[in-house]
């Protein structure tokens, strides 16, 4: 059960802390699952930032506007995608990262 609200908060981070949440229950966790979902939650941010900046500035070209609404999409609707899952009690990894970890 503790493990469930542990992953909802992680995933919930997005919206209010998405860096410092995870690093946080990464180092407090001893459970392995947890510290892999907070590992997938920074290197999730980390990856969607970059992709989006590397669209904005694509967007003067007019060739990174499509790619910075999908990004954009994806920074919202993945967290969530995420707390449902969790609160499901169902295994879920981020997209991008989730094999990495």
């Amino acid at each position: 059960m503790e493990t469930k609200w542990s992953k909802v908060i992680i995933h919930a981070s997005a919206f209010f802390a998405p860096w410092f949440v995870p690093i946080i229950f990464f180092l407090i966790s001893s459970d392995e699952e947890i510290k892999a979902i907070s590992v997938q939650a920074m290197l999730f941010q980390v990856v969607i930032w970059i992709l989006i900046g590397i669209s904005v500035i694509l967007s003067f070209l007019l060739i990174g506007i499509p790619f910075l609404i999908i990004f954009g999409i994806m920074l919202f609707i993945v967290p969530i995608i995420g707390i449902v899952k969790a609160l499901s009690d169902e295994p879920w990894r981020y997209p991008i990262v989730g094999r990495w970890v």
